[in-house]
């Protein structure tokens, strides 16, 4: 997932969120803001990589996948934290505990293929009092009890946590194949200015096991689950209303990233891009000449009336990839009104095709913005 779901999903509402949580820390002034901007050349460290980048204005570590549950029903999920600086001459140096110095906001959600329902919940805090954070050295990212960490027995496997009333999970995600970069070193052009960019890897293959809680019934499940991360500083391009974002697993043990900012005409920028990440690990880098995408069906949301695509032809002939997407359950939309204050639509999706004249299939995810609300805002 890119950064450009946080740009948009904090960017929009920033002023509404500081006032939520009261001003006593905020001051209020425009001063310059002192984070740094992704270039090439940076050197990813793992495992303090998968940590938090203060340095950075804004981050997000991203979480979806398809699970089945011993019985066969198939289930979808997501969840989302992201981080937000605070511009240090922005925070009073009064030494209260509570001044705000980072904001930290989530977005959880189950989709339930088997009843037909999308169950979604989101929360905010700021960082204080432990109610909410993230260390700088290693995986773990909380808000309340919602959270992500690195296993301290397993380095490699993390452990994801989350619980409405109405529904839960407790999965844990173990990577068969190394953290794959995206774009040119791992920095992923957003805009025509150099500093629109943000550093982006993924964990692309998640083999996954734990427990999905849907009222009072508790599933075991089992599948495969897509990890981001992503951090930068800067603005999107002027012109770009929103985004289309694709993750899918294919059945020859490739994955596929690609995501399309859109434009006020509905064209695609051309800085668009993605990556192909092949079964021993190895990535190929997609820009907009590689790949198309062509809206095929629609569906309109009865509460936001926004038109979402819901199936898709992506082409890419270069590859020899041709595949038919078409998401698993038309209602996804979610309206984050306690976190973002936006409405987005983030969805299960099937796929079907051909690889090179082989028949292909594989699951995923796709993220739609900028539909229900035009992004016009800056970062």
């Amino acid at each position: 997932m890119m950064l450009t779901r946080i740009f948009f999903l904090t960017s929009l509402v920033t002023t509404l969120v500081l006032l939520s949580l009261g001003t006593q820390s905020i001051a209020t002034d425009d001063a310059p803001q002192p984070f740094h901007i992704a270039t090439p050349g940076y050197q990813y460290r793992f495992p303090e990589d998968h940590g938090a980048h203060e340095r950075f204005r804004t981050e997000w570590w991203y979480y979806t996948g398809h699970l089945t549950a011993a019985n066969g029903r198939p289930f979808g999920f997501q969840l989302t934290f992201f981080r937000r600086g605070i511009p240090p001459d922005q925070v009073k140096t009064d030494p209260s505990k509570w001044s705000i110095h980072q904001l930290y906001l989530a977005h959880f959600a189950l989709t339930d293929l088997e009843s037909g329902r999308f169950l979604y919940a989101d929360k905010l805090s700021r960082e204080g009092l432990g109610k909410a954070g993230a260390e700088t050295d290693r995986l773990r990212v909380w808000i309340d009890r919602w959270s992500v960490s690195m296993d301290d027995r397993m380095p490699d496997r993390q452990r994801l946590q989350a619980a409405t009333d109405e529904f839960a999970i407790d999965l844990h995600v173990t990577p068969r194949k190394p953290p794959a970069l995206h774009g040119r070193e791992g920095v992923s052009r957003k805009g025509a200015a150099p500093e629109q960019a943000s550093h982006y890897y993924s964990f692309t293959h998640l083999a996954t096991k734990g427990q999905i809680r849907v009222g009072a019934e508790t599933f075991t499940v089992t599948g495969l689950s897509w990890m981001d991360h992503e951090f930068g500083s800067a603005d999107l391009g002027r012109d770009v209303v929103g985004w289309d974002w694709f993750s899918l697993h294919l059945s020859d043990s490739t994955e596929l990233m690609w995501y399309s900012l859109r434009r006020a005409d509905g064209s695609a920028d051309p800085l668009s891009s993605g990556t192909l990440i092949f079964a021993d690990g190895q990535t190929q880098p997609l820009n907009a000449q590689d790949l198309t995408i062509e809206p095929l069906s629609y569906w309109t949301s009865p509460r936001s009336h926004a038109r979402y695509p819901q199936r898709w032809r992506l082409s890419a002939p270069s590859l020899g990839l041709d595949l038919d997407v078409v998401s698993l359950l038309t209602d996804q939309e979610l309206h984050t009104a306690r976190s973002t204050r936006v409405t987005y639509w983030e969805g299960a999706v099937s796929a079907t095709g051909q690889a090179r004249g082989a028949p292909i299939s594989g699951r995923g995810y796709v993220e739609l913005t900028g539909y229900a609300e035009r992004f016009t805002q800056r970062l």
